[in-house]
């Protein structure tokens, strides 16, 4: 790959490599030298600290608390629940040796916690006032993907967080699965401003082991669908594999209705693909580790700018923003924007002689390009207006990407030919039979993302098969 600093490709020309050069050029992440794998950077740790840091605290505010358990999971924990252990087997990792010794037991690399968690469970809860139980963790698991490496987006080990709980009744385990996609929608939305579809998965694509999955899916400027977020409702399935009951308030011993929900960092993934450009990222500023760059316009290192520009530095972060300050020799003012504007920074305010003279600032929205300049009392007031707007406008951008790209069909002939051709969201009827999910897969690639909370009203024959239809579906292919 070109060591030059900018984007070599057409975003439009050659989506998986410039994809690959912005999170690498931006210093997002790297290749690592395990295969498979990926190191992500400072600004990559730094997007997902932001995201770990309100993801937290609005899961604590619904009562959650965070744990950590061990990242080794006995074989014969894995084993206990037969349709979890088949769905993770071709993924699972193994631990074989402990230094020279042979283990009586392979140990399985943590692909997902609940067996661990679970086997847990049932020591911890006795009673119905034990529940409910509301437990996170944010950790790491290994999957073993065998296809080629995609940074963020495929990789064997990845980062996210896992929430589990029990409670006394399939209603309230409802109601918590709903209650935590609601919260991942409305982070994505609000805080990554990335439109989002919701409902849940057909009986093919859920959660093995689950009753219930419910998904958040993006689409991307490729036209393939992104999953976001999922939350599931495990039903009473692994209770009684793994023993975890209660004495109600009644005197009778019941299991417990269990959910489990999760994101992770293919988030910054969506991120880059979403709002980025031909010239590397563009950040909400919401989610953005820097809100604003300052660079000085000084070709002698002039000390009026520069004291000048310590001086904005120190005013806005007085008032709670995140600012740099590139004072760096040896490099350009044009060098210096270019290096910003590929890492994505929301504003970038600039100061030289002429703003100097005039008392003015000079502030560039990365995402628009449009410069203006601005009285230095009025900065303020001015940025606050200018990230605000730049956070709606690149929610409202992605919000009609999708709209165009949400296309309703009715013959199986027409939906072949928009996956192949135009992509995104394929809005069709089908009659419910695995079947026919399956031979639509088959043939063109693309997968139910979806099955639309409030039922939409059926409006054709099933797409494929040409018997009544049960459900409205969104088909898409996908990452």
């Amino acid at each position: 790959m070109s060591e030059q600093l900018g984007i070599t490709v057409r975003k439009k020309e050659d989506f998986s490599e410039w994809y690959t050069q912005v999170i690498q050029k931006a210093g997002l992440a790297d290749y690592a030298p395990v295969g498979g794998c990926m190191i992500i950077k400072p600004l990559g740790f730094a997007i997902w600290e932001n995201i770990q840091k309100i993801l937290d605290k609005k899961f604590k505010e619904t009562g959650v608390k965070n744990t950590y358990f061990p990242l080794l999971i006995p074989e014969k924990l894995l084993k206990k629940e037969a349709e979890h252990f088949k769905g993770f087997v071709p993924e699972c990792a193994w631990v074989t040796h402990g230094g020279h010794s042979k283990l009586s037991e392979r140990l399985a690399i943590r692909p997902t916690s609940e067996t661990i968690m679970y086997e847990t469970f049932s020591k911890w809860i006795r009673s119905y006032r034990d529940l409910p139980l509301l437990i996170n963790q944010w950790c790491n698991v290994l999957r073993w993907e065998t296809k080629a490496t995609k940074l963020f987006l495929r990789t064997k080990e990845f980062l996210w967080q896992e929430g589990h709980t029990a409670h006394r009744t399939k209603e309230r385990a409802d109601k918590r699965m709903r209650m935590m996609l609601k919260v991942y929608k409305e982070f994505v939305e609000e805080y990554l401003s990335i439109p989002v579809l919701e409902g849940r998965k057909s009986e093919k694509e859920k959660f093995a082991g689950a009753l219930t999955t419910t998904t958040i899916e993006a689409l991307m400027p490729d036209g393939k669908a992104l999953q976001m977020g999922t939350s599931h409702n495990l039903g009473q399935h692994f209770a009684r594999v793994f023993d975890i009951k209660f004495i109600d308030e009644d005197g009778k011993e019941k299991y417990v209705w269990q959910t489990s929900w999760g994101v992770s960092t293919r988030m910054i993934g969506a991120l880059v693909m979403v709002h980025g450009d031909d010239k590397g990222l563009i950040l909400p500023p919401k989610i953005a580790p820097i809100h604003v760059v300052i660079v000085p316009i000084s070709f002698e290192n002039d000390e009026k700018i520069l004291h000048k520009s310590r001086e904005v530095k120190d005013v806005l972060e007085k008032e709670g923003y995140t600012v740099e300050l590139d004072d760096r020799e040896g490099y350009t003012p044009g060098w210096k924007f270019n290096d910003w504007e590929l890492k994505g920074v929301p504003i970038r305010i600039e100061i030289g002689p002429e703003e100097l003279k005039n008392k003015q600032l000079t502030l560039f929205r990365r995402d628009t390009s449009e410069r203006v300049r601005i009285p230095e009392d009025e900065l303020i007031s001015k940025l606050e207006s200018t990230l605000t707007a730049i956070q709606s406008d690149m929610f409202k951008k992605a919000k009609r990407f999708l709209k165009e790209h949400i296309t309703t069909v009715k013959t199986y002939e027409e939906f072949k030919r928009v996956v192949a051709k135009k992509g995104g969201f394929v809005r069709t009827c089908w009659c419910s039979n695995q079947e026919c999910e399956e031979r639509i897969k088959e043939e063109t690639g693309a997968t139910i993302r979806l099955i639309p909370f409030e039922e939409e009203e059926v409006f054709s024959s099933c797409i494929y098969c040409g018997k009544k239809a049960k459900h409205v579906v969104y088909f898409a292919k996908s990452y």
